[in-house]
């Protein structure tokens, strides 16, 4: 657990950069600093392993002072990756995984055989233990940068926007298989971005900064999503965050239609031979050869999120549930998925009207 306690930060010429800062981060599970730019959450996170010195306060892991620590030490013990890795050009991909380990007086060979394990782990091959960073892409250098932070398989890690410089599509892969890493490690992580949409992704806890160094609000996302503590988390957060809210809730809830019930009518589900949706057709809509997409289907795994999106999206306002084996199993029209979502809401809030 990292505790901040009364935590204060103020620069040689006066700007306040953190103020009064108290929250826990819990042990094994991943806390989000997000907020606009100059509100103090990367200064947060450095003063975590003293990169940057608290004024003010005291910064605790596992009930130990930071700052009674020695600082060369402390950091050797905590993982730390940020914006374009940061990795040492002069060395190689595995040698730069091995940095720490090399530090601490690791035994060279476990030392490779262990950076070698990462690199597998982190979703690179073999092949590229003797690259330099600049024979990689952008996405490949942070998975080094993640795997050269786990590489002394430090209890805490700090992550300052490691994401934000590749393009969408690699962050979002990156995003994925750092939460599968997660699954299986279960490290304490303090996590720094600016996009509220990873935050939500991303943290079991997000701590909200506004400008002044101020937290603003420290829940879960869902929480955040459904009770925004302020205007400012309201507004930061987005419009949207209803919508966003339903990524917390199981299609499993969902009373659907039989596959039948769309065989009537202009609508009707074009099936293979092995129960698998092909698409659309009907008068109107378009010919049994040539079906319309059904715009993808969903699980009982899925979010409420996806199953709406999916109704949305659908060029009848219908999503197709399938199972396991990518067979149909039943249906679920716009206009009872709104019933149903409405039901909800109505249900959270206490009503029944």
């Amino acid at each position: 657990m990292i505790t901040f306690d009364k935590v204060s930060k103020t620069f040689p010429d006066g700007t306040l950069a953190v103020d009064n800062l108290n929250f826990e981060l819990p042990t094994g599970k991943i806390t989000v600093f997000v907020g606009p730019s100059g509100c103090g959450k990367t200064t947060s996170l450095r003063m975590i392993n003293r990169m940057i010195e608290p004024t003010g306060g005291r910064i605790m892991i596992d009930g130990q002072d930071v700052t009674q620590q020695d600082a060369a030490l402390l950091r050797r013990s905590i993982g730390y990756v940020i914006q374009h890795a940061g990795l040492f050009p002069h060395r190689t991909v595995i040698e730069n995984v091995m940095t720490v380990p090399n530090l601490i007086g690791t035994d060279k060979k476990k030392s490779r055989a262990t950076a070698m394990e990462l690199l597998l782990r982190v979703g690179l091959t073999e092949s590229m233990a003797d690259k330099y960073p600049v024979q990689l892409s952008g996405g490949q250098e942070q998975r080094v940068g993640v795997a050269r932070a786990l590489a002394a398989d430090p209890p805490v890690m700090l992550m300052d926007e490691p994401f934000s410089a590749v393009d969408p599509i690699v962050r979002a892969g990156l995003q994925t298989e750092f939460l599968r890493l997660q699954g299986e490690l279960g490290k304490t992580i303090a996590f720094v971005t600016h996009d509220i949409d990873e935050a939500i992704k991303l943290g079991d806890m997000v701590a909200v900064f506004k400008e002044g160094g101020h937290l603003a609000q420290y829940a879960s996302p869902q929480e955040l999503l459904e009770n925004p503590a302020n205007d400012f988390v309201a507004d930061f957060v987005g419009r949207d965050r209803g919508f966003r809210s339903l990524s917390f809730d199981s299609s499993e809830v969902l009373e659907l239609d039989p596959l039948d019930s769309v065989r009537v009518g202009n609508e009707r589900l074009v099936l293979d031979s092995a129960g698998r949706p092909r698409g659309w057709a009907g008068p109107g809509i378009a010919d049994e050869n040539s079906p319309l997409s059904v715009a993808g289907t969903f699980t009982v795994a899925d979010s409420l999120r996806v199953v709406t999106d999916l109704a949305i999206s659908s060029p009848v306002g219908i999503a197709v549930r399938v199972n396991a084996s990518g067979v149909a199993d039943g249906v679920i029209r716009h206009p009872s998925l709104v019933r149903q979502l409405d039901e909800r809401r109505r249900l959270r809030a206490g009503t029944t009207a």
